[in-house]
């Protein structure tokens, strides 16, 4: 009963080609296929018309999905043509590799087709060639027939071993071991004629096999983890080897135009290059393609070969279509040699329940996943937008990152904008968090209460409810809430409670936007600022110069909430204890200066006060490093309100102007600190308000010009019809 073994490459058009008309020549009774054998029960699903590649068999332990393996197919990948042949021809198909339970359990899933070393650049060394890719590419990928390809892919395979006998890893061993055991069993069901497909490097150990007690002796007593198989879609890029995939190819877009257009000289693909041009705003003509091709053929002719490859291919189109800049090329690589399309499943294939919510949501909110990145702008106002980013704000609380939120252009808070791309390594996370509940909802509020159940830290929990308020899952918001206000009252961490509390406001008022309930979360929000107003004073007294800094950012930023809370009581209490905080003689000078500066800002503190004040503070009496920081606290910020302020220039202005000249020389290197920070702009107009004199605003008088009444009437009518109204020069 013979045994025909196919070595192959896991994907390319020629090995693709070879083994279709090696099986149909043969009509064999069984294929044999290295792959997992728990997939056996899902490969008849891939005769289904809307399994269309590039899609992936996705082995996984139901108990911890993350322990899994991906098996990619491409329209052009040997294995899926000998799949596709046998359910067509209704033969016996089977996969023979390791079981993948028994790879997992030995924690070895790197690759799919895992080898010791890479046999194809070293037959291309042999052929003196240093390219692996392009010599296999060559002699293999652009084949039009089999004719003995098996045969010399055997024989080379055997001088390779040779040479590397008795280095063969213990996984290698059981995975050749097992195969040989899948082919006695057929062998053994009475099949007259077995065909093999496997990687080129298995088939001398499938060729010549060692007893039978050798191999099970071998496969004896090996572990194995329960697995479940399902078939996913996969994308070009995910084919690619810029993905990281160890049996990844250079170009799955163009291997799939040779796999369709086998005969092209190169003229449809220069076609598709012109098209994607002209697309993107480059001119491209037909004398153009029709250049390119003659000179990529001719460079192919002086090279020995017989037709123009990619490489020959993209030469012409840099010299020719691109005028030698290589910007364009980007594209090319992008939309054609790469092609990021994104394979298809029937809707009958075994799915987790959360996979299938999510999926139904896809489709009804007209979300589809794409290979490529899509941006979104969505309009919070709009329901289907408003349902949008829930599912996208769920999705995210669960760990699954189909989306990520960018900057919105333009105002207003109730626009989001997104940029979603699917991944197929993102059903992992799915199934694993399957485990939480069946609908995204339920999985993300029972997930988000884990979390919380979980935490003692209040910034994580604090973090936890800024995602959860759009993501509009009560049940579990109230215990995020209840989490913070439990923790909250438990700490008397001055500093901890500051840092939550911008974070607060904020998703109390983002809350606003889309409707929210946030009365309990004001509510918490309420009792944190009266705990932090009435422990600040003390936590402002005898600081580091380090602490002083991260402190007056705290400040800075509490400030900002209060005006954005725009609560009556809550704003009397944070002006009460600024003026504790500014009046008091223990208060580290740079908080003190600060705290001033936000008095003066809400006119609690102006005029004849405010100067006396700052005098006091810039005392002769005082040390010169507590005058400069006192005094880098009050202009804290932007230089601007200086400019704009004539008050508040006064009170600086005339301070500097009655300061001893040996006080001046000891200040100034402490005052330029200060002044550094502000922008060369700012620094510029405060040095010509300074030398205009004090109030002025800070620019030269302007001149008058003379009023041209005549040349003024004569534009009123343009203006009118610009403006939409008729001008009547009657009235």
């Amino acid at each position: 009963m013979p045994v025909h073994l196919l070595g192959i490459r896991h994907h390319g058009p020629g090995s693709a080609r070879s083994v279709l008309q090696f099986l149909e020549a043969l009509d064999p009774d069984v294929v044999l296929i290295e792959g997992p054998p728990e997939a056996d029960a899902i490969l008849a699903l891939a005769a289904h018309e809307t399994l269309k590649p590039p899609v992936a068999i996705l082995a996984f332990h139901p108990d911890d999905p993350k322990k899994s393996v991906f098996f990619p197919f491409a329209e052009f990948s040997p294995e899926w043509q000998a799949i596709r042949y046998a359910l067509r021809k209704q033969k016996q198909v089977r996969f023979m590799d390791l079981p993948i339970g028994t790879q997992l359990a030995m924690e070895t899933q790197e690759e799919t087709a895992p080898v010791a070393h890479d046999p194809i650049s070293q037959l291309a060394l042999a052929d003196g060639i240093p390219d692996g890719e392009k010599w296999w590419e060559r002699q293999f990928e652009y084949r039009r027939n089999n004719e003995q390809v098996f045969e010399a892919v055997a024989e080379a395979m055997h001088a390779l071993r040779e040479d590397h006998s008795g280095k063969e890893k213990q996984l290698e061993l059981l995975r050749e071991a097992h195969m040989r055991k899948t082919i006695r069993q057929a062998e053994k069901e009475m099949f007259t004629e077995i065909a093999v497909i496997c990687g080129a490097w298995h088939v001398p150990a499938l060729q010549h096999m060692p007893k039978l007690k050798d191999d099970n002796d071998l496969l004896k007593g090996i572990p194995k983890l329960k697995v479940e198989c399902t078939w996913i879609p996969w994308s070009n890029s995910r084919l690619s080897v810029y993905s990281g995939y160890g049996a990844g190819i250079l170009s799955p877009g163009w291997y799939q135009h040779l796999w369709h257009h086998p005969d092209d000289d190169g003229t449809r693909w220069m076609a598709l290059t012109a098209a994607l041009f002209r697309e993107n705003g480059l001119d491209t003509s037909v004398a153009h393609v029709v250049e390119a091709v003659r000179l990529a053929n001719t460079l192919a002719g002086l090279r020995g070969y017989s037709k123009a490859g990619l490489e020959e291919l993209n030469e012409a189109t840099l010299s020719v279509l691109c005028n030698g800049d290589a910007t364009p090329m980007h594209l090319v690589h992008q939309q054609l040699m790469v092609a990021n399309n994104l394979g298809t499943v029937p809707d009958d294939v075994p799915k987790p329940p959360l996979q299938n919510d999510i999926e139904k949501k896809q489709k009804s909110l007209r979300l589809p996943p794409s290979a490529d990145w899509k941006d979104y702008t969505l309009d919070l106002r709009k329901e289907t937008d408003l349902e949008r980013s829930r599912l996208l704000h769920r999705l995210l609380l669960l760990g699954i990152r189909w989306g990520e939120q960018t900057a919105v252009n333009g105002k207003g808070t109730f626009k989001e904008q997104w940029r979603l791309q699917w991944k197929p390594e993102l059903l992992i996370d799915i199934i694993e968090k399957g485990a939480w509940g069946n609908t995204v909802e339920v999985a993300a509020g029972n997930y988000v209460t884990r979390q919380v159940n979980e935490s003692d830290a209040l910034e994580a929990i604090s973090a936890l409810l800024i995602n959860t308020l759009p993501a509009e899952l009560p049940v579990a918001l109230d215990a995020v809430i209840k989490r913070i206000e439990q923790l909250s009252a438990a700490t008397s961490d001055t500093i901890q409670l500051m840092q939550i509390v911008p974070e607060l406001v904020n998703a109390a008022r983002y809350g606003a936007v889309r409707q929210s309930d946030t009365q309990k979360l004001l509510e918490v929000v309420t009792e944190i600022l009266t705990r932090v107003c009435i422990s600040l004073p003390n936590a402002c007294a005898a600081v580091s110069d380090d602490a002083a800094e991260h402190l007056l950012e705290l400040v800075f930023r509490m400030n900002d909430a209060v005006n954005i809370l725009q609560d009556a009581e809550i704003a009397l209490l944070w002006e009460n204890t600024l003026q504790n905080i500014a009046f008091s003689n223990h208060t580290t000078p740079v908080i003190a200066g600060y705290a001033t500066r936000l008095l003066a800002d809400r006119k609690l503190l102006e005029g004849a006060d405010l100067a006396a004040h700052f005098s006091r503070a810039m005392s002769p009496a005082t040390p010169a490093a507590l005058v400069a920081s006192w005094l880098e606290g009050f202009l804290k910020g932007s230089g601007t309100l200086l400019l704009i302020d004539t008050a508040l220039w006064n009170v600086v202005n005339n301070w500097v102007a009655q300061l001893e000249e040996n006080t001046f020389l000891e200040l100034l290197p402490l005052i330029r600190r200060t002044f550094a920070r502000f922008t060369a702009p700012e620094r510029r107009k405060l040095g010509e308000k300074a030398r205009l004199g004090s109030g002025s605003t800070g620019t030269a008088p302007e001149k008058k010009l003379p009023f041209n009444e005549e040349r003024a009437v004569a534009a009123i009518p343009l203006i009118m019809e610009l403006l939409g109204h008729q001008y009547n020069a009657a009235k």
